[in-house]
């Protein structure tokens, strides 16, 4: 029976970061990447609204006789895919890291298997998959490289997506199809092999889940500090989870038991965001309590001290110093405004 448009974007809309419109396509490894990532985080989920027409009309195409003519040929190269890839590695990393790490050759043996798994799952959406073997062995050959830093997520996750894009293929027709009850069948068990881990670890070892979370998130947000944007963006989306919560439970679920852990999340943010005004005042040389005029007077002077196109001998610095003046004060004059309101 042919798949509607019209119902494809109620259930996009109402069941979309669960994955039910790729359910009802019958596109599976989708699906599942929505089960496990929230709709790619939200972001794919919303990305989604001008691309169902293509996805409904592919679900009513009998394709068979033309992919068969083209499986000798090589799909064309997404870019959109490649840092899905990457990304959803990563994150199938640090989800191991959290809740495996304490399982003996970890980063021989779970880690690369689980980044790989997050690479390939998104290597075989659609009409495209790619050699799963080959993208396995590229992450085994790179973990004992980055042996027991946590780091290490990162450059095996680039590693399996590069493997995987150079092996990517056109799927296989198949000429019989699984029922709905089989496929539903599948997609929970591999959204309860993916979950269960996780969810031990949050509920059993919390303390070492939360500050395991904290410290990533720090790292991040450091490495990003001198792009206020960019930071405020990560950091905004790193705490929709806890204010959706607190949305909700009015924060009463939080005063109890193990959940108590999760209020030290918050106050880690907390730390951040004074260590990081406290390091824009050391940058600008001042101390908190100064004026607006003073701000704007040190920043103009240092702006001009630092300016690249007077430091042309030393433009490295310059321009590094450069930048860290523009960030620092940009973080002080967002809070002075936040103060005047």
């Amino acid at each position: 029976m042919a798949k509607s448009l019209l119902i494809t974007y109620v259930l996009w809309f109402f069941g979309g970061p669960f994955g039910l419109h790729h359910i009802y396509l019958g596109r599976d490894s989708h699906a599942l990447l929505w089960m496990v990532t929230f709709g790619g985080f939200g972001v794919g989920w919303a990305r989604e609204f001008w691309r169902l027409p293509k996805y409904v009309q592919s679900a009513n195409m009998h394709r068979s006789s033309k992919i068969q003519r083209r499986r000798d040929l090589q799909p064309s190269m997404s870019i959109v895919r490649v840092l899905g890839q990457i990304a959803v590695g990563i994150y199938f990393g640090i989800v191991a890291l959290i809740s495996l790490s304490s399982l003996n050759s970890f980063y021989i043996m779970a880690l690369p298997l689980a980044i790989t798994l997050g690479v390939h799952l998104v290597a075989n959406i659609g009409e495209e998959t790619s050699n799963l073997k080959t993208t396995m062995m590229a992450s085994f050959i790179t973990s004992p490289v980055f042996y027991g830093r946590s780091i290490a997520t990162i450059p095996i996750s680039i590693v399996a997506s590069i493997t995987s894009l150079q092996h990517r293929q056109y799927k296989t027709p198949s000429h019989t199809e699984d029922n709905l009850s089989v496929r539903l069948y599948r997609l929970g068990l591999s959204w309860l092999a993916f979950t269960m881990p996780i969810s031990y670890c949050m509920f059993h070892n919390t303390t070492v889940t939360v500050t395991y979370i904290a410290d990533t998130i720090s790292l991040i947000l450091d490495s990003v500090r001198i792009f206020p944007m960019l930071s405020g963006l990560l950091e905004s989306a790193f705490l929709l989870p806890y204010h959706t919560w607190t949305l909700f439970t009015d924060r009463t679920g939080l005063s109890y038991g193990y959940n108590q852990e999760w209020e030290k999340l918050l106050a880690s943010f907390s730390a951040i965001k004074t260590e990081r005004k406290r390091l824009a005042y050391e940058v600008l040389g001042l101390h908190e309590e100064a004026t607006l005029e003073e701000i704007n007077k040190s920043y103009r002077e240092l702006v001009k001290l630092w300016h690249p196109d007077h430091n042309i001998h030393n433009s490295d610095e310059a321009e590094r110093q450069f930048l860290e003046i523009q960030a620092a004060y940009e973080v002080i004059a967002k809070n002075k405004q936040g103060q005047a309101r």
